[in-house]
């Protein structure tokens, strides 16, 4: 057996806005795709279901398939930021949606405005999330980044 020493890992990719821009998308999907202000999501999706009595192995399908990608982009955050990380995350987003408020470029005249929001910041931090290991090389020159826990 070859000793996992002597293996040559491929050279990390270069991370860069666009690198980001895809996982901000990515998240923002699935955010949207679980709740959104409009008719086109999940939850009302199911709830239709409900009050007509239709629910079927398809909103099932599609809800594990939902639940999959929320714990993936939850595990990764939680791993990459931890509590604390993602508690200061959330305090950052929420100091930068004040900021662009008192500006005047946000506007909260409606919920629907303001889940908007929510759902961008959630988005975010997610991405964040998916994207610290690359950051903390960018930042620190640490090329392996050790999980503690496995």
């Amino acid at each position: 057996m070859a000793d996992l020493r002597s293996i040559k890992r491929p050279a990390p990719k270069e991370f860069t806005f666009m690198s980001f821009l895809w996982r901000f998308i990515g998240s923002l999907a699935l955010v949207a795709a679980t709740y959104n202000p409009t008719d086109y999501s999940f939850f009302h999706w199911v709830r239709q279901a409900i009050a007509a009595g239709t629910v079927g192995p398809e909103h099932f399908l599609v809800g594990v398939v939902l639940l999959i990608g929320w714990a993936i982009l939850i595990v990764a955050t939680r791993s990459s930021l931890g509590t604390l990380g993602a508690i200061l995350g959330a305090a950052l987003f929420g100091a930068a949606v004040w900021l662009l408020y008192d500006l005047g470029w946000l506007e909260s005249a409606s919920v629907s405005a303001v889940t908007w929001i929510v759902l961008v910041c959630v988005a975010g931090l997610l991405a964040i999330g998916l994207c610290w290991a690359h950051i903390w090389r960018r930042i620190t020159g640490q090329v392996d980044v050790v999980d503690g826990d496995r």
